[in-house]
């Protein structure tokens, strides 16, 4: 299975077509590098198109902080938005689906 395992290890680091250098890795660790956007990936997973207002009552905790750590992981490129009238609906971006694999193996881990 070592092969398989460098083979998934690859494909997180090899994406559309380029490798990612360290540096550009590192803005995307950076990213999810706190609890609460751990959480908000999670969410914006199950819900797409979720607001913030929704992405607050799910994850809980008060409306700035929630609001500043998606606008931290919309920044390292882990989340795209979409504005529809006075309402933002957010979605993982490609990298941001990645990461999602990448938690969701690691969780697994016992």
């Amino acid at each position: 299975m070592i092969w398989g395992n460098k083979i998934n290890q690859i494909n997180i680091i090899f994406i559309m077509g380029k490798f990612k250098t360290s540096k550009q890795m590192e803005r995307h660790f950076k990213g999810i590098a706190n609890h609460y956007r751990i959480e908000i990936l999670l969410v914006i997973a199950n819900h797409e198109g979720i607001t913030l207002e929704d992405i607050i009552e799910l994850v809980g905790g008060n409306e700035k902080t929630v609001g500043e750590h998606a606008r931290r992981l919309f920044t390292a490129g882990l989340l795209n938005k979409k504005y529809r009238g006075k309402f933002v609906e957010h979605f993982l971006s490609p990298y941001g689906k990645i990461f999602i694999r990448f938690i969701k193996s690691f969780q697994e881990q016992k």
